[in-house]
Formats: structure tokens, sequence, C-alpha cells
């Protein structure tokens, strides 16, 4: 069987702009923050590596972390936690953490290239949404990388204070242990209660995924 080709990704949508990639991370989980990360990245930045954070592996994630942010002009990661996620639904706070680490650049951009089809802003920067933008653009690339690996590192910590959930290997997702878990110990503080904790997904196999 033929190996799946890549578009190799362009390094701007608009050359005479500071453009900056926008994605997030862990917008499917059962528990934990959604997070958010902003890249600005320079615009001879090449690396061959660089893809959608979901084509590579978290070794090549944790190999591509440091060299994003080493040579980013500018980089930030912000989280919507679970709790806010409750309140005003998982859309929403992934557009609010999404804003939040714009807002935490050291570097005001002049052009947002945003993962997906849906966001808004109380900024006054442009920005266009790209659906699987992640697989088109470096900036965004390196976005979906750091919030990908910051989400993790996260999960990971929490993880050692409810063992019970195995979340160091399950990130949150809904897998089957994970629901199992919940159906035998009931929830934490960490859970979204605002997601349908104990139903079955049979479309999608959240078991060998832990990239989204």
């Amino acid at each position: 069987m033929a190996l799946k080709k890549f578009e190799p990704l362009k390094p701007y949508l608009n050359k005479d702009l500071l453009e900056c990639g926008v994605d997030e991370a862990g917008r499917g989980c059962l528990a934990g923050s959604v997070f958010a990360a902003a890249v600005i990245l320079p615009k001879n930045f090449d690396n061959s590596l660089l893809n959608d954070s979901k084509q590579l592996t978290d070794k090549q994630r944790r190999e591509l972390r440091p060299i994003i942010e080493q040579n980013a002009l500018a980089y930030s990661v912000c989280e919507v936690t679970n709790i806010e996620i409750d309140k005003i639904n998982i859309l929403q706070a992934s557009i609010l953490a999404m804003n939040r680490a714009v807002k935490k650049l050291k570097i005001k951009p002049e052009f947002l290239l945003i993962d997906g089809n849906r966001f808004h802003t109380d900024t006054t920067i442009p920005f266009k949404t790209i659906i699987k933008g992640d697989s088109k653009f470096m900036s965004i690339a390196a976005a979906s990388i750091l919030a990908k690996t910051y989400r993790d590192d996260a999960m990971i910590k929490l993880a050692q204070q409810y063992p019970t959930y195995n979340w160091q290997k399950n990130k949150g997702y809904p897998t089957k242990e994970h629901r199992l878990a919940i159906k035998e110990f009931g929830t934490t503080p960490l859970h979204r209660l605002s997601f349908n904790l104990l139903e079955e997904r049979s479309l999608f196999d959240y078991d060998n995924i832990s990239n989204t």
C-alpha cells in the first residue's frame, strides 16, 4: 500500500504581514482543560519534520517543541479549565483559549491564521479560519504541537493525583478504559460534567489516539 503523501506546509498566507498561527488541543476530552497556542514564526523558518501534530508521534512532537520555542519570534500557550468549559460550552471555551493565547503574545501580530472554521475575537486583529490549517501552514502546525504537548504534560501531571483514570496514557480522551473508570469510581473535580461521560462512541476509536 502506498504511503500517504502530505503537501508541503506553506510558510505564510500574507508575505507582508506579521502572521500568527493559532490552534487548540483537547476539545474531545472528558477531563481537563482545553489548551491553545499562538505562534509567530520567522518568514524563513523551515523544518522538514514540522507537520500537523496529529500526524506526528509523541517523540517527534517533543523534538519539535524546543525548536519551535527557540526559533519563534513569539509564542504563548493558554488554557480554559473544565469548569469554564461547563459554563460556556467547549466551542466557546476553545475560542476563548485561542484568544487568551493571542493576547498573551509579547509581539502583537498583524494577522491571525486560525485552525478550524469558527472563531471570533474582541481584538482588532484581522483573521482567517482555515479548515485543517494545521496541515497547511507552518505557524498553525507549530501552534498545534505546542498546544498538544503542553496539554499532554498537564494531564500526565494530573494523573498522579487521580491514577485510577490512567490519564498519563489516555490524556483524558474517552477511551473505553476511561469511561469504565468513571462508571466504577465516579467523576473527579477535573471532569467535564457537561459532556456525556458514559456514552460509548462507535464511530471513532479513541483507544488508538491521543493527538487531537
